[in-house]
């Protein structure tokens, strides 16, 4: 019994440590390959179309449309917008239609680190490795990963892919209001398109449009992102 508990104490103390390198260089190298890439890749053999570039290439408007759609409080909160998660467990006691509370923090965590699904251990995982970027990462950061690993489409992964073939541009290039309508699918990015949007999308888009002129900008620890046009 020692030993197994010998065995396994070393071997969370080593997946521990390992987690908190992957992070600190993914700190500083692009993330090649996110395990949904992987996952998209082996089940469904789509082809992954994904390019990682600097966040000072891509449009600052994409930062606040993602910021006004999904986290207005992105650079507030440490990784948890809690008043969220309450809202959505009273709702969900209530019967209502389970929504999420995830922030662009737990959004990055899992994208660059984790597996889809609602299991227990997932969310806890997603939990830990949130508090270790928020800590490590920063925001600016953050911000970089999330734009550039997150699903935008089918098969396309980050700001460069979707600028590339829903646009046909670089991502520096993208108009405010392409930056909303990217931004209005990303609850369900193979669900809805960009590139050819539904009424439901066209009408996200005008409201995210709306909230980013609310917002004005989005400071990302000293560099200010995002400007009222």
């Amino acid at each position: 019994m020692k030993s197994i508990l010998k065995i396994l104490l070393k071997t969370t103390l080593a997946l521990f440590l390992i987690s908190i390198a992957v992070v600190v260089i993914y700190r500083f190298v692009p993330v090649p390959y996110t395990p949904l890439m992987l996952i998209r890749l082996i089940e469904e053999d789509i082809p992954i179309h994904h390019e990682w570039v600097a966040i000072d290439e891509i449009s600052p408007d994409l930062v606040l449309a993602v910021v006004a759609s999904e986290d207005n409080l992105f650079t507030k909160h440490n990784g948890f917008d809690i008043e969220a998660i309450k809202q959505a467990r009273k709702e969900a006691e209530e019967g209502k239609r389970l929504r999420g509370a995830s922030t662009i923090s737990q959004q990055t965590a899992k994208n660059v680190f984790l597996w889809n699904g609602r299991s227990w251990l997932r969310k806890g995982l997603e939990a830990y490795f949130t508090v270790l970027i928020e800590l490590i990462w920063g925001k600016e950061r953050i911000m970089e990963a999330y734009l550039n690993s997150i699903e935008m489409g089918n098969g396309i992964y980050g700001a460069a892919a979707v600028a590339k073939y829903h646009f046909g541009k670089t991502p520096d290039k993208l108009t405010r209001s392409e930056c909303a309508l990217i931004a209005a699918t990303l609850p369900n990015p193979r669900r809805f398109s960009s590139k050819k949007p539904s009424k439901y999308i066209l009408k996200r888009q005008k409201d995210i449009l709306a909230n980013m002129k609310n917002i004005q900008k989005v400071n990302l620890g000293g560099k200010t992102d995002g400007q009222k046009k």
